[in-house]
């Protein structure tokens, strides 16, 4: 089978326009055995390429953190690197020594608890990375091994110099140099979609000296040896020769395989593996993933250092008046603390050494108010974010059940960041799109085909509240809108006047048979039959250009067949109404380009007449129409504009006869030009091709849907009110990236274009200049002058509030991105409602993403599914990988994996709320806490003199934010929710609360440490004047310092835990349990601790049972001390819920009243949330209105 195939498909590469390039790399083959040109392959004796001499890495590749013996140092480092845990860990050391006001023990534990929590945390996070090494380190390839017997190998066992065998549709596993392949002409067909995105198939060719290797025999004796360039990241670049049999070949980019392209279309391929592992240029290109922090994580890291001045300030105060304190402490014999024996004392409270004692009591007080800082605040907040990161794992909303794929969250440091987004930065193929074009609609002699609807007419149809089978039509009547759906891939086109034969009887009949034979014939893909069923599938270069000639299969035009310089097709014929069999001889090819954006082909029919058949953008095409061929023109173009509309690709088709003298001519020039080696061959090869590309006779125009991914308009609408901004980074030409634009509503007919393009002619007479330096200079001045008018447009615009698009091509982006003009480009780009950047490489798209970030100071997120979007990914706040049906190189870098663009939406106004909502009000309300707990010590150390005397228990100190007010905080970062997910998607501006940082700005946290502050003062100074004086106990006693500490520790538990109670929004069991549970496990703590013996229990021996409990003033104190301390907290939330309420709170007062449903009265708080948008179909729609 895979003969016959070769044999139906030998010498393809003729139609390819490529030069071997044996002679246009001489300069650079001369580096070879130079720095940075050193490596030396002997192929087919690995033995000596990894020789002493040669010590080539292997092929196991890590993408792990860690190593079993670097975990340890490697994560502590990284747990003490934080400043909060490194002050923890001196604490923990001090404990150790007289100063401490509390036991080692008590001290040690919670800190040794919270970090191999976390270290836990990491070490199951490497472990994951660690199983997909292994995944793909155990992947298996046919490896030579001796004899010419080729047998199953593991990826992780080659070797440089080893050749291995590739079948059909596997990745290659290392870089390889090809020998041979399946075709005699030993090329071979490449995916490389994990390398740059890119879905259309590369051509690659072996050298001749080695393309007759075909067989596993042949490479017994096989010996060659190559030298190249050592290991670096370019991707499109390779120099190196192979010296085999005495001689010596250039090698070229044409015949280096790279690890993680597939083989695609080709039986197998024979390699040579010459880098390795790290080595790769796919792995070099691989960067450390970088650290990436949320902006509510470094604002926490500012509160943190600020409770550290407030800490720093307030031991340093006390020291001070202990020190005065002190020093006065025994004047002429006289004691004024009589109780502390200033006349018979240790250093800490010697009043000849004041200095000394005031300086050790500084290191005390550091010490008590350490409980200001949350030690449980960092693991506590980890065990959130993974908690949230499973439910983003499994909504159910978010799985993708073609593909079995659901949400991924693959770090957990970034889910608050995901509420916070102001601009998306999005790849275009694969990630809006399905990477699937459709053959939709046509036009052909002046009149429509096609009654299929793309996405861009289903939204404006539901816009305008027809069903979305219907269209209003430009008389305002209503047309049906056909949805039927074809079940063949690439074409979804419907209409029974040209279908099953019908054409014939069209007026135009013989203008729709040269339509589509033109399709039938004009392009370079490649037929496949499946020998079982019969039926032809086909690998093109693009997608479009498959959609094209399934087109003309399905309308009776099937191409079958491809030999070497024939086309062979089953026509439908017009008179015997029967399928006949033509073959047309394939002449030239003249191929498309960008700059020439069109494509040709020059055939001879059977009946002897020469056709030149062509088919590009109506920009060029209506152009070199003959003054005769120009019949249907007017009609095409309406067409063509009406197509654009609904978001379609369209191309126009035409044709023309030519005389044998006129090809003659031509086709010497042509052959000619496509043999010279030289920088300007492909522009004299373009040249010759424009002189015969003329006097056309037009056909008509296709109309092909580039497949939007299902829900694409309606989530970037629904983003576009939330008030995100939208960039498309693609590395698409222009005319396909304005397209999509058009598709998914970025852009819209009547919006103002501001197109920055060096696709000129006039640039490319500046870069045939012989001084390069001075003609880029020229184009830089080219584009500084469009940014200019641009922002001279953008400037009139704002006055009249009208929506501009910003649309740049990427050599134009590599000089907007220098240092002197990327100011004025973002100010442009800023202020435009769409920004396109077309032809953008893997590194521009990373420059502009970055660009945006640290000059905007706005979050950014990235968002794509090709190796070529990783860079960007990177660059990005948040990056999100589109794990597509190919290619997981994006997934692997992302922070975030989804299997389509639409669950974005889920993914940022609803996951993306809560989890912002919840890690504000927990940090928030952790502090508020550790204020409450920090601030009656220090008062009672303010009563005490400043003795350094704790107020509490050990480990009633240790214990407050491990277990009796922890867990709490952990429910509300994990359950509460303000609104509904319903509700979320059905007020998008709600999105704007965490855009703005409204719930964790300064007056916010401020006025959470002034509430903690309140508290601990109503707690202490109630506490201290209810029970100071006053009798106690049933004998008259008063209180000691461990009754005091206890009811003032109970206070502070009661008011902390129904603080939180009154700051829940959803309330779940798990939160009842978790803050009135708090509350129980203290007393239940209390009893028994007290219990144990007094060497353990110490201060709190039998407390509980003997002194508190038989009490009604505790009780009571701690009844009013609740109130009293919770009262301005409930008196300002009324005050401002009932006169200044949030957003939130608008839209839960709906809620609450039962009125969400009300159109009427929903509308009021809806007006808020749909803002006046200018990119999506609702603006397309107002648009259409107005």
């Amino acid at each position: 089978m895979a003969g016959g195939k070769r044999k139906r498909q030998q010498n393809l590469s003729r139609i390819h326009s490529f030069s071997c390039g044996k002679t246009s790399f001489r300069g650079e083959h001369s580096l070879i055995g130079g720095p940075g040109f050193s490596r030396i392959i002997y192929c087919n004796e690995p033995g000596l390429s990894e020789g002493s001499v040669l010590n080539y890495g292997d092929n196991y590749v890590r993408t792990t953190k860690y190593t079993l013996a670097t975990f340890l140092p490697k994560s502590l480092f990284e747990q003490f690197r934080r400043v909060a845990n490194f002050y923890f860990l001196i604490c923990a050391i001090l404990s150790f020594f007289p100063v401490s006001p509390y036991s080692a023990v008590s001290n040690v534990v919670p800190l040794v608890a919270v970090v191999t929590a976390t270290m836990g945390k990491e070490a199951v996070e490497d472990w994951r990375r660690r199983k997909q090494d292994i995944e793909m380190n155990n992947r298996k390839v046919k490896l030579h091994h001796g004899e010419g017997v080729f047998d199953y190998s593991k990826w992780r066992d080659l070797k440089v110099g080893d050749i291995v065998r590739v079948e059909k549709d596997e990745f290659f596993p290392t870089d390889l140099i090809l020998l041979s392949s399946s075709y005699d002409d030993a090329i071979c067909y490449v995916e490389t979609m994990n390398l740059d995105g890119e879905t259309n198939l590369k051509l690659k060719q072996a050298l001749e000296e080695t393309s007759k290797l075909q067989e596993d025999s042949s490479f017994q004796n096989f010996k060659a040896i190559i030298k190249c360039e050592d290991p670096n990241a370019n991707l499109y670049s390779f120099i190196g020769n192979m010296e085999h049999e005495d001689q010596i070949c250039p090698l070229a980019p044409q015949q280096l395989l790279l690890r993680d392209s597939k083989l695609r279309n080709t039986d197998f391929i024979y390699g040579v593996v010459i880098f390795t592992g790290h080595d790769t240029k796919v792995m070099q290109n691989s960067t450390e993933p970088p650290s990436k922090r949320s902006t509510v994580e470094k604002r926490m890291d500012k509160i943190i250092y600020f409770l550290f001045f407030v800490l720093f300030s307030l031991s340093f105060i006390g020291s001070i008046f202990f020190g005065i304190a002190t020093r006065e402490d025994l004047e002429n014999g006289v004691m004024k603390r009589w109780y502390l024996r200033p006349d018979d004392t240790t250093i800490y409270y010697d009043p000849k050494n004041a200095p000394v004692a005031a300086m050790l009591q500084f290191l005390t007080a550091l010490m008590l108010y350490s409980y200001l800082i949350p030690i449980s605040l960092y693991v506590s907040i980890e065990i959130v974010k993974v908690l949230q990161s499973i439910f983003i794992n499994q909504d159910v909303h978010m799985y993708y059940e073609e593909t079995d794929q659901p949400a991924q969250a693959r770090t957990s440091n970034l889910n608050e960041e995901l509420g916070q987004v102001d601009t998306i930065l999005s790849d275009k193929t694969g990630t809006l799109t399905c990477n699937s074009m459709e053959f939709i609609k046509c036009s052909i002699g002046g009149i429509a085909y096609g009654q299929g609807v793309t996405e861009v007419e289903r939204a404006l149809a539901r816009r305008k509240g027809l069903p979305s089978g219907q269209e209003s039509t430009e008389d305002g009547n209503v047309a049906e809108i056909s949805e039927t759906k074809s079940s063949i891939k690439g074409f979804n086109f419907m209409d029974e006047r040209i279908m099953n034969g019908n054409w014939v009887k069209e007026p135009h009949g013989d203008v729709i048979q040269n339509f589509l034979r033109l399709l039938a014939v004009c392009h370079t893909a490649i037929p496949e039959v499946d020998e079982e069923t019969g039926k032809v599938s086909y690998e093109a270069e693009s997608p479009d250009e498959a959609a094209f000639v399934i087109a003309a299969r399905e309308l009776g035009f099937e191409f079958y067949e491809r030999k070497q310089t024939t086309i062979s097709l089953r026509e439908f014929n017009s008179i015997s109404g029967k399928i006949i069999e033509r073959y047309y001889e394939l002449l030239n090819v003249l191929e498309f380009s960008s700059a020439r954006k069109r494509m040709s082909v020059i055939v001879r029919d059977e009946k002897g007449k020469l056709l030149l058949l062509s088919k590009g953008a109506d920009s060029v095409m209506f152009e070199r129409l003959a003054k005769y061929g120009r019949e249907f023109e007017e009609k095409t173009k309406q067409h063509i504009n009406e197509y654009a509309d609904a978001g379609l690709r369209t191309l126009v088709l035409a044709y023309r006869e030519l005389d044998e003298e006129e090809y003659n001519l031509f086709n010497e020039e042509f052959m000619e030009a496509k043999n010279i080696v030289s920088a300007d061959r492909d522009q004299i090869v373009d040249e010759i091709a424009e002189k015969i590309e003329k006097d056309l006779i037009l056909l008509g125009a296709t109309a092909v849907e580039d497949k939007l991914q299902h829900g694409v308009p309606e989530c970037i609408d629904k983003l576009a009110q939330a008030g995100t901004k939208l960039w498309v980074l693609t590395g698409d030409k222009m005319e396909t990236a304005i397209n999509i634009g058009f598709a998914c509503s970025l852009l819209r007919q009547g919006m103002k274009q501001i197109i920055i393009n060096s696709d000129t002619p006039e640039t490319k007479s500046l870069e045939r200049v012989e001084d390069q330096s001075a003609a880029a200079e020229a184009i830089k001045a080219s584009v500084l002058h469009q940014l200019r008018e641009g922002k001279a447009l953008l400037a009139a615009s704002d006055e009249n509030s009208e929506a501009l698009a910003l649309i740049i091509d990427g050599k134009s982006l590599t000089f907007a991105l220098e240092d002197d003009v990327k100011d004025l480009f973002l100010a442009l780009a800023v202020g435009c409602a769409s920004v396109i950047c077309c032809r953008s490489s893997p590194k521009q798209k990373a420059l502009v993403t970055r660009l945006v970030k640290m000059k905007t100071g706005s979050t950014t997120l990235a968002i794509g599914d090709g190796a070529n979007d990783v860079g960007m990914l990177q660059e990005a706040d948040i990056g999100i990988g589109i794990s597509g049906v190919e290619g997981m190189q994006a997934v692997m870098s992302s922070d975030v994996a989804i299997a389509q663009f639409r669950f974005l939406e889920r993914l940022l106004l609803v996951h993306g709320h809560w989890c912002y909502r919840r890690i504000s009000s927990m940090i928030c309300y952790f502090f508020y806490k550790n204020i409450v707990f920090g601030f009656t010590l220090f008062f009672y150390e303010i009563y005490a003199s400043f003795s350094g005397q704790a107020a509490y228990n050990d480990w009633f100190l240790s214990l407050y934010n491990v277990f009796f007010t922890s867990l709490p905080v952990i429910a509300l970062g994990v359950f509460d929710q303000d609104i509904s997910a319903r509700l979320c998607l059905k007020f998008p501006l709600l999105y704007q609360e965490g855009v703005q940082n409204v719930l964790f700005s300064w007056k916010r946290i401020l006025g959470w440490a002034f509430n903690g502050v309140l508290s601990a003062t109503i707690i202490f100074f109630f506490c201290i004047d209810a029970m100071e004086n006053q009798a106690f106990r049933k004998g008259g006693e008063v209180v000691g310092l461990e009754v005091l500490g206890a009811t003032m520790y109970t206070c502070v538990v009661w008011v902390v835990n129904c603080q939180m109670a009154l700051s829940i929004s959803y309330f779940t069991y798990i939160q009842h349990l978790l803050i009135w549970g708090g509350v129980l496990f203290w007393y239940i703590f209390f009893l028994a601790y007290g219990a144990m013996d007094p060497t353990l229990s110490t201060t709190a021996y039998k407390v509980f049972v003997e002194a508190c409990a038989p009490a009604p003033s505790y009780w009571l104190i701690t009844l009013l001390v609740l109130v009293a301390s919770l009262f301005p907290y409930f008196v300002y939330a009324s005050i401002q819920m009932r006169f200044f309420p949030m957003f939130h709170q608008m839209i839960q007062w709906i809620r609450n009243d039962g009125q969400e449903s009300d159109p009427e009265y929903a509308n009021i708080v809806r007006q808020r949330s749909i803002r006046h948008t200018t990119v999506g179909f609702t603006a397309r729609f107002k648009a259409s209105k107005s």
